[in-house]
């Protein structure tokens, strides 16, 4: 299993945990995985629920208690978990829709079940896994924070796709009205340089002519 685990300090700074922040004050159902983290050294899952200089603070799904975490500390977003398989690296989001699907949304079996059962169980749900790579105990811990997640009501998939689609759909619509925005201020600029009236050419100036004086008829002749 792949555990992509990174500092607080980078984490704080990226969009998915912004978006977490946000997300967390306001959803009291289903969450979506990457407001689920895994906490180094802490048994359970925790949930974002707030930011600090050096770190953030999380709440447990199971008991509700809060508590720093620092940035000195290692965590992993559920949604950047894969598991490996012969072909590919499967998310872990997808691995926990197919063990929904499968229960149709109840918990599966216990993961204190002996590693035989554990097994037998999860090569139902994912067959193709990477049988050198993935243990017992990862596959174990896959099934603990499944049913932790349905035991406290933090998990469904269908309302997960439904909150993505609408996300989607509104950064479409927002990318779309500025596209429109621009469109028309376009147009406006070039109806504004089309009105515009036409500075008038300056008149030429008339050509200068030059009077000749005509000389005099005769002179004055030199001797006479």
């Amino acid at each position: 299993m792949i555990f992509h685990k990174f500092s607080l300090l980078q984490c704080n700074r990226s969009k998915q945990y912004r978006i977490a922040l946000h997300l967390a004050h306001h959803l009291t159902r289903s969450m979506a995985l990457e407001q689920i983290l895994s906490v180094s050294g802490k048994s359970g899952l925790y949930k974002l629920v707030g930011q600090m200089k050096n770190g953030i603070i999380v709440e447990s799904i199971g008991d509700g208690k809060r508590f720093p975490v620092h940035g000195s500390a290692k965590v992993s977003a559920l949604e950047e978990i894969s598991i490996y398989t012969e072909t590919e690296e499967v998310p872990l989001k997808d691995v926990f829709k197919k063990i929904y699907d499968k229960e149709k949304g109840k918990q599966g079996i216990s993961h204190k079940e002996d590693s035989k059962k554990v097994k037998a169980y999860f090569e139902t749900i994912l067959p193709d896994y990477d049988k050198e790579r993935v243990y017992a105990s990862d596959m174990a811990k896959v099934i603990r924070w499944y049913n932790m997640l349905i035991e406290n009501n933090a998990y469904d998939p269908n309302e997960a796709e439904d909150a993505e689609a609408a996300e989607e759909s509104k950064a479409e619509d927002t990318e779309s009205k500025k596209e429109g925005a621009k469109s028309t201020a376009k147009k406006a600029a070039a109806k504004k340089k089309a009105d515009a009236p036409k500075a008038k050419a300056a008149p030429k100036k008339a050509a200068s002519t030059k009077i000749s004086t005509p000389r005099k008829a005769g002179g004055t002749q030199r001797g006479s």
